[in-house]
């Protein structure tokens, strides 16, 4: 049996040695955590994003050298009922006082009345978006799937004529405005050759014989079972969805032969193909999977411009969405459906940029 002497100058360190300092051991965070921390820290951000785009909206009414209260009572009303709609308004308070009298009629879903249309804002958004939305929707979804592949396709042929071909349509497809394209879709499908039909989302005939349940006519015809309706509908969303979806993938398309571009060029690419893997499999495998990430938020912003209201071409093709009412509403002084109708675009953008930042936590589970 070893004394207390011969234990304690085993467990010494040698002459001539010290002692190694202990590890100490940090607990390990788990990815869900991170993942989790950095989800509430993206969401903490939401409510400041969101009262900025309150204050700068409202502050742009208050710039703008239009009277909210002659827009609705006119240029020759008597001085006194002037005066008395601008009491009524709240307009004689100051600055800070009536921000947060606006800052809790958002709060509340009121966005005020509509000089123009006698409606509440809230109504008269819900009312128009729809439109939007269906004619967005459609556009985004031709552009996604005709402009990636095409971008991929692009980029695995660079330098050669299938290469500059694709990137001359691209070309094209930004240097042409949108209302140009319009006209000429209008002047050779409908005037021309009588393939589409006319401006509008319906024909005379049909409307009002579709009971508005989502208010996109498409999903309403078919819900409701009356196929005439819905393939007349179709054929009034072609042209406009058409034109913007020419116009989105033109830049969905460039973008992702960039994104392709450089990931082609990457030394994991290199090895691969030393590998000896099929080059279907290298694209579209390890190259495209590795710019799902930036494509993303292409993608999302490219969506976010199109539901905040194509103007031109919903103006041309007579279509009743957002961006009609929304410069309907600016040509008449109507600045309370104006000043919605902006914070309504600024929460689309905010949406669609967390839905990008929830879709990069999917896709790369690096980012965290």
């Amino acid at each position: 049996m070893r004394s207390d002497g011969e234990l304690q100058a085993e467990l010494l360190p040698p002459e001539g040695e010290q002692a190694a300092a202990p590890v100490v051991r940090r607990p390990r965070r788990s990815k869900a955590w991170l993942r989790l921390r950095g989800t509430l820290s993206t969401l903490a951000s939401v409510p400041i994003t969101l009262f900025g785009l309150a204050l700068v909206t409202f502050f742009i009414g208050r710039v703008v050298p239009i009277d909210p209260v002659l827009a609705i009572v006119g240029d020759r009303a008597p001085a006194d009922v002037v005066e008395r709609a601008r009491l009524d308004l709240g307009l004689d308070q100051p600055l800070y006082v009536q921000f947060w009298r606006y800052l809790g009629q958002i709060l509340h879903g009121d966005l005020g009345r509509s000089v123009m249309t006698s409606n509440s804002v809230t109504d008269d958004i819900a009312r128009y978006f729809p439109a939007t939305f269906e004619l967005a929707t459609v556009a985004i979804i031709v552009a996604v799937v005709i402009g990636v592949p095409l971008g991929v396709w692009a980029a695995t042929k660079q330098g050669k004529w299938q290469d500059q071909a694709v990137r001359l349509f691209c070309l094209a497809g930004h240097s042409l405005p949108v209302f140009v394209l319009g006209l000429l879709s209008l002047l050779l499908f409908y005037a021309k050759l009588g393939w589409a039909p006319g401006p509008g989302r319906q024909s005379i005939y049909f409307e009002g014989m579709v009971d508005e349940r989502s208010g996109i006519l498409t999903v309403d015809s078919l819900l409701a079972g009356d196929w005439g309706a819905f393939w007349d509908a179709l054929a009034h969303l072609a042209q406009p969805a058409g034109v913007l979806a020419f116009f989105s993938l033109a830049y969905i398309a460039r973008m992702t032969r960039a994104f392709m571009l450089a990931e082609l060029k990457s030394e994991y690419v290199t090895t691969a193909r030393a590998k000896g893997l099929s080059n279907a499999r290298i694209v579209w495998r390890h190259a495209f999977g590795n710019i799902t990430v930036p494509l993303v938020t292409v993608l999302a912003m490219t969506y976010a411009g199109l539901l905040e209201g194509a103007v031109l071409t919903e103006t041309i093709f007579s279509w009743p969405g957002l961006g009609q009412y929304l410069t309907v509403s600016l040509l008449n002084a109507d600045m309370n459906a104006v000043l919605g109708a902006t914070l309504v675009v600024g929460l689309i953008y905010v949406a669609l940029n967390l839905l990008a930042d929830a879709l990069y936590r999917l896709l790369d589970p690096r980012v965290t």
